[in-house]
Order: C-alpha cells, then structure tokens, then sequence
C-alpha cells in the first residue's frame, strides 16, 4: 500500500484506520475531542482518570496521523521533487529514511518521498492488530509504548518539515492558526507523557519553548 496522495495533487489523504464505534477507544476520542474544545491544551492531554496509558496513547497517535495527513495534504503541491530534493528541517536538520525492515541502511531521498514512506510506514503500524489492537479486551503488547514513540517521533519530523520549508504557504493557505493549534496539542502530548526525546525536538526548539510561554501567561 502506499500512500501517495494522487498524482501529488492537493487532495488529502484519508487514512484507513478507524476506532470502531461503540469500543471503548472511541469513547476516549469522544472524550478526548470534548476537552479540546475547551481550549485548554495542557488540560486536554492529561490521562483521564481511571483511564489506561497505552489506550489513550494509541487512540491520540492515530489523531495526530490524521491531523498531520490532513494537514500535509494541503502543502503537496509545494513540496516537490525540485523544491525539496532533501528531507530536511532547516539547514541544520536533514532525514534520511530506513524503517529497519524493507529499508534497513538509511537512505538519502526527496521530502515528498521521505514522508510518502514516512506516512505508509505509519500507516501499516496502525493497522496491524498485533500493534495497535481495537478491539476490546485485546492487550496491547509489552512494546507498545516504544513502538508509539518510534512514531511520534517520526509524525514530529513532518511538523519540522512543515515548518521550516512550507510556512509561508501555510500562511498564505490561511492554515496558520489550525497548524500551530495542531502542533501545540502534539507537543503537549508527547511533552506530558515524555515520549520523545528533546534532541529530537531540537529543529523546532524556539517554536516550543514560544508556544510553551504564551501557555503559561
């Protein structure tokens, strides 16, 4: 399967994966989507009481693969072979893809391409039941949690991507305010639960310690 959007047209792309109705996952993404509206960010990420880690961690990762796709799928067409032949996070920060299976030595490729493996990667972890289980009473595996954070690092990457090299179309899409909303959930979340590193989050450190400061007012 793979992910491409089209022929790289603006269309966004509709993930496959959906929390069934009626599970418990999708009363937390109920309940998840209630508190957002809120406004109140930090108050949002927070572990609801009574609540299990990997199953709120599970249902929030497939919100961001979602916000991110959406998100990104706005920018296609400005992100191209020849506008961005390196993926790339400002001068500083460049990704070279592996995904330690089909494509074990990192290799050099262009962003439009490093994200298309990045979000079919994504993709299939999703899917497959033994990773992110859906149905109720199905345990999550011992490595759950290492595996989200594999993820979630990767999701960040495209975020960097987004930031560094397609802002100003962001900001002429008028998409500003809905991408930094995205982006400040995504850092809140993976900050309280501590589920990537902060060299990690280094190319967009300014931007977090920012978005951090305008919370705390």
């Amino acid at each position: 399967m793979s992910f491409l959007f089209g022929s790289r047209s603006s269309e966004t792309f509709k993930p496959k994966k959906n929390v069934p109705e009626g599970s418990h996952q999708y009363d937390l993404m109920k309940q998840a989507a209630a508190t957002l509206g809120s406004g109140n960010l930090r108050q949002a990420v927070m572990l609801p009481e009574g609540e299990d880690l990997n199953e709120w961690v599970a249902v929030n990762t497939v919100d961001f693969f979602k916000q991110i796709s959406m998100m990104y799928g706005t920018i296609t067409e400005f992100c191209t072979e020849e506008s961005c032949p390196i993926m790339s996070a400002g001068p500083k920060y460049e990704y070279h893809w592996a995904d330690g299976h089909t494509v074990k030595k990192p290799i050099k490729c262009s962003a439009p391409k490093y994200i298309d493996y990045l979000m079919t990667w994504v993709q299939d972890q999703l899917d497959d039941e033994t990773l992110f289980p859906s149905k109720i009473g199905v345990p999550f595996p011992k490595n759950f949690l290492l595996n989200a954070k594999v993820i979630l690092k990767r999701l960040f990457r495209v975020y960097a991507h987004i930031y560094h090299q397609h802002f100003t179309e962001v900001v002429e899409l008028g998409e500003e305010a809905h991408v930094n909303t995205s982006f400040k959930h995504f850092i809140f979340f993976v900050q309280e639960f501590n589920l990537i590193e902060a060299r990690e989050l280094a190319p967009l450190q300014e931007l977090i310690e920012k978005l951090a400061a305008k919370d705390a007012r």
